[in-house]
């Protein structure tokens, strides 16, 4: 029932049915079903099938022969309507994507800060053959350190991938990342939020480059880079400056033949298009972003001509089979997910947050302002149902942005922030934020010293650490005040598991979600292609509705 028909190339062109493509004709080995059984078909991925004209109705037929554009007479002959391939999923992206990887799925989670992608998550993802990014944005380098430990020690050569940050108000913290991602031999970073490149990630990038026996150029350490603007795109796509790898090797943090063999790789081989997400985004639509970052690609590689080709991965609105498959389908090397993730119960997020998430519909998200880049005006996608953070967060900006420092407030409005904010005195709260900063980066406390509206920045900011901190915690009194990054994918995938056992955040794990994703898309994909013959299907027999994992990987033979 499993064999692939027979294909017999075409002769002469069908008069007689202008709707058919030729004929299917039955063997031995061969069978009819009723269409009513095309949801199990179209499960079957490894099975092609075909469908024809029975008498006045539509069957599923499995094997035989197939001779396109031509019409028959024969016995057990019946007009061809459309054939539905074998399909992967693998095949969906690009498959030197899983291959370079060792991957089995060209899926990744992305990095969400503070660790919400947690130890815990990025176990679960490798372990099922996909890619994981731990969120190590937002923690201390001991935190950081002991979740490299923890998973090099659990996971083994399983792939997995840690995030590296774009931090320009903590200026040494970025470099220490990077040294101890080189320290302990962490050979994939994924980067998040870069306005620009450093000389921390440059130096990641190239340290020990070599050459082989070969003569071919060896790159140990690997970028997986996070962009949604062309001219940032580009930087990522494009060779190292020379500006920065002259002063990497004025500071002797590289070898000059390090430099030398970085001008023949680019700074990140793959590049995820970041659209409209949770957390740090510009909310492009991936509709038009990803098309423009792909013909980016293909001009730069004309220009390099890398050895390894260029590929580009989408992001933001990625929660659904059909949003995967759009992806796909428009030339997306693989798809990365965020807010689902923070969903799931291995997030480093809290019950209660699990709950406000399961609840979102698409236009529960706004912009609020985001902690790490307060005083540059850069802003973050937050969940806005069950929480006042965006308002309160907004509000900060607007009297940082109008007042000079904390005593040129108004009274009455510093009385109001203290009681409904902060819940403590303006003094109070600078006392927790020094102590905090003289552990962190003693910098910034000297420059609050000399700089009245710097320190009023860190006070504010104080608040905006805390309030994703509190969520993750699952803070009861302070639930109000819960930043929760989240995306309008949210609300599409809450859409789609509606009614299901996946509408309970109880029931939501990260590679259960994964994989409906993508067995989803794998299914639809199958449906388009059967359409886009002219079929027209019974609406209620394409539709894809999650399924228990054990019953996912009961079909797939991949």
């Amino acid at each position: 029932m499993s064999s692939l028909p027979e294909i017999v190339a075409p002769a002469k062109s069908l008069e007689s049915n202008k709707h058919s493509l030729g004929y299917w004709q039955s063997n031995s080995d061969s069978s009819l079903a009723k269409l009513d059984n095309l949801p199990e078909y179209l499960l079957r991925l490894d099975m092609p099938f075909c469908l024809v004209k029975n008498a006045a109705k539509i069957s599923i037929a499995s094997g035989g022969t197939v001779a396109l554009n031509e019409n028959s007479n024969k016995d057990n002959s019946y007009p061809l309507l459309g054939i539905a391939p074998k399909q992967t999923i693998n095949a969906l992206g690009d498959q030197s994507f899983c291959q370079d990887y060792r991957l089995s799925y060209p899926y990744m989670t992305g990095s969400m800060a503070n660790g919400i992608a947690s130890v815990k998550l990025v176990k679960a993802i490798a372990n099922a053959g996909m890619l994981a990014s731990f969120g190590a944005a937002g923690l201390s380098l001991n935190e950081i350190e002991n979740a490299i430990k923890e998973l090099q020690s659990s996971l083994g050569d399983n792939p997995y991938c840690f995030n590296l940050i774009y931090s320009p108000n903590e200026k040494g913290h970025e470099q220490a990342v990077v040294d101890l991602y080189i320290k302990y031999g962490v050979k994939l970073v994924e980067t998040s939020a870069y306005m620009k490149l450093t000389l921390p990630v440059v130096k990641y990038r190239v340290t020990g480059i070599h050459k082989n026996g070969k003569g071919n150029i060896v790159v140990p350490n690997r970028i997986i880079a996070k962009a949604s603007r062309i001219e940032l795109a580009e930087k990522w796509f494009s060779p190292p400056p020379e500006k920065l790898l002259n002063q990497l090797i004025e500071q002797g943090e590289i070898t000059a033949e390090e430099a030398e063999l970085a001008q023949y790789i680019p700074m990140a081989q793959d590049l995820t298009v970041e659209a409209d997400s949770g957390g740090h985004t510009d909310n492009r639509p991936v509709i038009t972003l990803l098309p423009t970052i792909l013909a980016l690609r293909d001009q730069i590689q004309s220009i390099y001509k890398y050895k390894d080709k260029l590929r580009v991965g989408a992001a933001g609105g990625i929660s659904t089979p059909a949003s995967a498959l759009g992806a796909f389908a428009m030339g997306a090397a693989y798809v990365v997910t965020g807010t689902v993730n923070q969903a799931c119960k291995e997030s480093g997020s809290s019950d209660i947050v699990r709950e406000m998430l399961a609840e979102a519909e698409q236009a529960d998200v706004t912009m609020a302002p985001a902690v790490d880049m307060f005083e540059m005006g850069v802003k973050l996608q937050v969940l806005k149902r069950g929480t006042m953070f965006a308002m309160r967060g907004n509000k900060l900006y607007d009297i940082y942005k109008q007042y000079a420092s904390i005593e040129a407030i108004p009274e009455a409005e510093k009385t109001k922030l203290e009681k409904t904010i902060f819940k403590m005195t303006m003094e109070e709260v600078w006392q927790n934020t020094e102590e905090f900063f003289n552990d962190r980066d003693p910098s910034q406390v000297e420059k609050a010293k000399k700089n009245p509206k710097h320190k009023m920045a860190l006070i504010f900011r104080w608040y905006l650490g805390l309030s994703s901190r509190w969520a993750n915690a699952g803070v009861e009194e302070r639930k109000v005040d819960y930043q929760v990054w989240c995306g309008p994918a949210m609300g599409a995938f809450n859409e789609w598991t509606k009614d299901t056992f996946l509408s309970e955040p109880k029931n939501r794990d990260a590679v259960t979600v994964a994989m409906n994703i993508l067995f989803g898309a794998a299914v639809l994909n199958r449906i388009h292609v059967i359409q886009k013959q002219g079929v027209e299907l019974p609406v209620e027999l394409t539709k894809f509705k999650p399924m228990q994992l054990d019953a996912i990987k009961n079909y797939l033979t991949e």
